[in-house]
């Protein structure tokens, strides 16, 4: 099933974001189970935020992935939610 992960940068973490992006991208990667994924941007076009659609078997498995990510386990996220989604177009 296709769950959206959304997540929510807290104030000024950028260097945060940047310090682990090698490690995300790395998590990403390894895990598999990514189908598409990318920063949320501010008005200045500055990161501040992710918006991830992983392929995985449940919520559950979707919310295991959410808190080992690299970005989550620096403190990154103010919030994140995980939904179930459909892809219909695309």
């Amino acid at each position: 099933m296709r769950v959206a992960l959304i997540c929510h940068d807290k104030a000024d973490h950028l260097d945060v974001r940047k310090a682990n992006r090698d490690a995300h991208l790395a998590y990403i990667k390894e895990t598999g189970v990514v189908e598409m994924a990318g920063p949320f941007l501010d008005d200045n076009g500055t990161m501040c935020g992710s918006l991830i659609i992983l392929d995985v078997a449940d919520v559950a498995a979707a919310e295991h992935w959410a808190h080992n990510d690299p970005y989550a386990k620096a403190g990154l996220f103010e919030s994140h939610s995980t939904q179930a989604w459909n892809k219909v177009i695309g």
